[in-house]
């Protein structure tokens, strides 16, 4: 399964796609977590209503490519990939949960210690209090939406998502273990899946804390991964046409911003003219490699050091708008050198234990929501 696997994380497209939604993610969350934004906020009000709310459709294309990556390793096509034993299921989903987790913990202490120590600087009675040792335990198991707790760290409800979609995959693959007809059970499983979640699950706000509510996304780029991997070409023009009408009919039942992300991100995965030369040499143009390896670390990082620096600022240099902007930028940069520093400090350290074999799919970018 490797060879897939390698053929998923060299599309440019991929790599292009966390550079520019991991940094739009971090934007978002400067704009709606640190308190110097609300000094510049008069200067450019449609920039930062914009990073506030639709910026944050980012989201889509990590959910996109996280089932077009998945789809590569277990199932490069309905009727290929391995037949995992359902008795298997259980220990890929904890290598998983072993792949997401360690630089989680790293990051949510960072978070909780930044929260501390911005509360002490500041007294600001907006930042999150100190948690319990149950709200950790949750946290740590990625159940803090499902049981109603508050997340320590910004985005961390996308690990839990990502998880659970994993698990769904797994099960796919398992189910597919004793059947005959592999191919039409594989293809029939996803395409209902997705449906069922564009039609009726994503309609409901209410089932946002698991992953039936999110497939839609992540199933579409499963079926772009198909579609890429097509024996024929006029099978991949004919899967990329299928692929816009689910998403039209879906957007005639109910308009959704987030699902036209996810439908433009699914059909430019799926068209191998967008994965060309030129786009394999723009994706290695100047710091863009080393932006999309860090990119999940970043996402990790840069919560804790955006509360901190907030802090700072604001205890510092209050209501100066100068300084306000050089806090920001100040505040991006040091989120790109903590995501560095955790990239190598743990994810790279977490690869070596030899816990998370390389048949895990690469990692896409947990987001904001």
């Amino acid at each position: 399964m490797s060879r897939p696997a390698n053929r998923a994380a060299s599309v440019p497209l991929i790599d292009l796609g966390r550079v520019l939604a991991s940094q739009l993610i971090v934007w978002h969350h400067l704009t709606i977590y640190s308190p110097l934004q609300a000094q510049l906020d008069p200067l450019a009000p449609s920039l930062w209503s914009w990073l506030a709310d639709p910026a944050r459709m980012a989201v889509q294309i990590f959910l996109v490519m996280g089932g077009y990556l998945a789809a590569m390793q277990w199932l490069p096509h309905p009727d290929a990939g391995d037949r995992l034993p359902p008795a298997a299921l259980p220990r890929a989903l904890w290598q998983r949960y072993l792949r997401l987790v360690p630089a989680c913990i790293v990051a949510l202490g960072a978070a909780v210690l930044s929260a501390e120590l911005a509360r002490w600087l500041t007294g600001d009675p907006n930042l999150p209090p100190t948690p319990s040792w149950s709200q950790w335990l949750i946290n740590l198991l990625l159940l803090q939406d499902i049981l109603g707790q508050d997340a320590l760290n910004a985005g961390l409800w996308y690990v839990a998502i990502d998880l659970q979609l994993f698990g769904l995959v797994l099960l796919i693959v398992a189910l597919r273990h004793h059947a005959a007809w592999r191919g039409g059970l594989t293809f029939g499983l996803v395409l209902g899946l997705t449906v069922a979640s564009l039609f009726g699950f994503n309609l409901r706000h209410e089932l946002d804390a698991w992953a039936l509510y999110f497939f839609g996304s992540y199933g579409l780029g499963m079926l772009a991964a198909w579609v890429r991997n097509a024996r024929h070409r006029h099978h991949a023009w004919l899967g990329q046409a299928f692929l816009a009408g689910v998403v039209l009919m879906a957007l005639s039942l109910a308009w959704r911003d987030r699902l036209v992300v996810a439908g433009v991100t699914a059909l430019c995965l799926a068209n191998p003219w967008l994965n060309g030369p030129l786009w394999s040499r723009l994706a290695q143009w100047g710091p863009l490699p080393w932006l999309a390896r860090t990119s999940y670390a970043v996402f990790l990082a840069h919560y804790p050091v955006c509360v901190l620096t907030g802090a700072v600022v604001s205890a510092f240099w209050p209501d100066t708008a100068v300084f306000s902007a050089l806090g920001l930028l100040v505040t991006w940069a040091l989120a790109l050198l903590a995501g560095w520093a955790l990239h190598v400090g743990v994810e790279q350290q977490v690869k070596s234990w030899g816990r998370a074999p390389a048949r895990l799919p690469t990692q896409a970018l947990p987001a904001a929501r």
